[in-house]
């Protein structure tokens, strides 16, 4: 019914359940029509709102008036009268371009019966439109789209959202979610129709479904896309944050959905400064061209936060341009625009206490791809990325270290004074801690003495004195310095020198330092004992002294209020 039957009411007297479908127009929406239409509990509707889209829209086609001639065009009558009039079967399924959502039609169209969203990547549903008419943004329907998913989430109905490829690439498993979704039972008989017309087809249908016409089921997608016409590289643009904003609630099919769950939940809705703007999590991203992209060309540095106040601010800033410098990086922000944008930052998420800062400074856009920075756009991109984060180890119970055989970096090769974003050598010594179960790995020098870890600064006791590697290797942390000032407050004895593997083994108490995990123990280093295997009295000392230092010193955050 509808299309070439939309006047002609059902003659039965039983009450369905409608399930709107809300698409853009070549989004494999009648597939799934006809693919609805398979069920013998439920029949179909081809957009039955189009002759009002039109009439309100004044939108040309080229078989305007004869639809408008053949189609009742007030769209508040084909809800009542049609959309929700009697019919033979328990469900009707109602195709609709999201389009047709027009302004002033009855609340019932969105308050009764189940909804749901089909997309389609915009690259392919503007080609194939523009293959019959020139396309619009309002004829792509991105737009209503969004404002459809937020009205139904508003009322407590959010849909689920379809992806037109994950359903051409496993139509059964995409079909089973979503009838599980609607609440309704999945058929087998979905999956394949007869080819040709169909008698519920729109009189549009000699216009747009000739490929589905041809078709008995879900065609799988092309290998290989068409050439984008440049003509409609504007269109692209104008859709593609709407097409975004949505596809993060696409439905994931089970084999496409694992993703490690987030350490703190409440990070689920943090925003993020990128480039002089604060923007929610998944639209935090940086250009392709951006010099970190093309070659990691950028420093950072990790601040935490303890009530209301930023630890080591000055130092870490301090450092950060150090490292710019370093670099050569040109247009750097000021001090104070650092900070003002760290502060802004913190501020929006309401992280006071508790929360952690990567702090970015990439050396910036550039207008190709390539090495040189003569290729690169005026000023820097700053990222400053806040998030809730208690300290990363078990500084209660204590971790476990593994020694690499990655090397750390020579000066020579890479000076690790410079606190540059490339990770690479770290990155390969955590592989393999990973792959020992271990928290961590310990990385040698090139003479076979020990730098640090991947991630922190490492610290021995061995008969009440203290001792740490000199950082000719390594990068000499913040917190490494803090805690060896506080060594000193504690009267106890400090070296700073070559200290060899064996040395960390047979050790009293070994403890890691950094900003992300503070002041951690070590209790086992490549299957030996550290010690007792508890957290040793020294170490014990220092985490005190640290944690009485972090609550009475640091940047006081504006707005925040101050004891």
């Amino acid at each position: 019914m509808v299309g070439g039957e939309i006047g002609k009411m059902a003659e039965t007297e039983n009450d369905v359940e409608v399930i709107h479908m809300w698409s853009s127009p070549r989004s494999t929406s009648t597939s799934l029509m006809y693919s609805f239409a398979q069920r013998d509990d439920t029949e179909v509707f081809d957009e039955p709102l189009y002759a009002a889209f039109l009439r309100v829209t004044g939108a040309e086609r080229p078989y305007r008036e004869e639809l408008l001639s053949k189609m009742e065009s007030d769209g508040n009558k084909v809800i009542k009268g049609i959309i929700f009039g009697p019919g033979p079967k328990k469900y009707r399924f109602c195709k609709h371009m999201a389009s047709h959502r027009l302004h002033g039609l009855v609340d019932d169209l969105m308050k009764k019966g189940k909804h749901f969203i089909l997309m389609r990547n915009p690259f392919d549903v503007l080609t194939s439109y523009d293959k019959v008419v020139p396309p619009s943004l309002t004829d792509m329907g991105y737009s209503s789209m969004v404002s459809i998913y937020s009205e139904l989430c508003d009322r407590g109905l959010t849909p689920p959202v379809i992806d037109s490829d994950l359903l051409r690439e496993d139509p059964e498993a995409t079909l089973r979610g979503l009838c599980d979704d609607l609440g309704i039972p999945f058929q087998a008989a979905m999956l394949k129709w007869e080819p040709g017309p169909k008698p519920f087809d729109g009189m549009w249908a000699p216009y747009w479904y000739e490929s589905t016409h041809k078709s008995t089921g879900f065609k799988p997608p092309r290998k290989y896309p068409s050439q984008f016409p440049s003509s409609l590289y504007n269109l692209l643009e104008q859709s593609l944050p709407f097409y975004n904003l949505l596809k993060r609630h696409v439905r994931q099919n089970a084999a496409k959905s694992f993703h490690p769950p987030l350490p703190v939940p409440a990070n689920e809705k943090l925003l993020a400064w990128v480039d002089d703007v604060i923007l929610p999590r998944d639209s935090a991203t940086v250009s392709v061209f951006d010099s970190v992209v093309q070659g990691g060309d950028a420093v950072w540095e990790g601040l935490r936060i303890y009530d209301g106040r930023i630890f080591k601010l000055e130092e870490h800033l301090d450092r950060l341009f150090d490292s710019s410098k370093a670099l050569a990086f040109s247009n750097v922000p000021t001090r104070e625009e650092v900070k003002q944008a760290i502060f802004k930052t913190l501020i929006r998420n309401g992280m006071f206490n508790n929360a952690h800062i990567r702090l970015t400074l990439t050396r910036g856009k550039k207008v190709t791809s390539g090495m040189s920075p003569a290729f690169n756009l005026c000023g820097c991109t700053l990222i400053v990325l806040a998030e809730w984060k208690p300290p990363v180890y078990d500084n209660e119970s204590g971790v476990t270290l593994v020694t690499a055989t990655t090397r750390r970096n020579s000066p020579n090769n890479l000076d690790s004074k410079i606190h540059h974003n490339n990770l690479l050598n770290n990155i390969l010594a955590k592989v393999e801690g990973n792959n020992s179960y271990a928290d961590d790995a310990i990385m040698l020098d090139k003479d076979g003495y020990v730098s640090e870890t991947n991630a922190t600064n490492i610290f021995l006791v061995k008969k009440g004195h203290v001792a740490t590697p000199h950082p000719d290797y390594c990068l000499p942390g913040i917190t490494r310095a803090t805690v060896m000032e506080l060594v000193d407050k504690e009267k106890l004895v400090l070296a700073e020198r070559r200290i060899s593997l064996s040395e960390f083994h047979t050790a009293d108490e070994v403890f890691t330092t950094g900003t992300m995990g503070e002041l951690s123990p070590v209790t086992k280093i490549d299957g030996r004992i550290v010690g007792d295997g508890r957290v040793g009295p020294v170490t014990r000392r220092l985490q005190n002294a640290y944690k009485e230092l972090t609550m009475g010193s640091g940047v006081p955050i504006p707005t925040y209020p101050q004891p």
